[in-house]
């Protein structure tokens, strides 16, 4: 999803870029899907994308461990967003 490694803009203008998306979508006028999630619907996705991880370490798939690196830090984003909401 998010392959920061391969792009010219630095790691923090990404990740500040990252948090300016998650908060537009999770905003009154946002997304409805992002707006209603909560920590407990987005649970099975974040223990997915941490198995998925697990799974591109063990099979030394540099690649698709980024991707799922950046799959990952979306989610705690939300998670990140949604706590400060609360």
């Amino acid at each position: 999803m998010f392959d920061w490694f391969q792009m010219g803009q630095s790691t923090g203008g990404h990740f500040e870029k990252l948090c300016e998306i998650v908060a537009t979508l999770r905003a009154p006028d946002g997304c409805p899907w992002d707006r209603e999630q909560t920590h407990d619907s987005l649970l099975p996705a974040l223990i997915e994308e941490a198995y998925e991880i697990a799974g591109a370490v063990r099979a030394r798939d540099d690649a698709n461990f980024r991707e799922e690196l950046g799959d990952l830090l979306l989610l705690i984003v939300m998670h990140a967003e949604i706590a400060q909401e609360g």
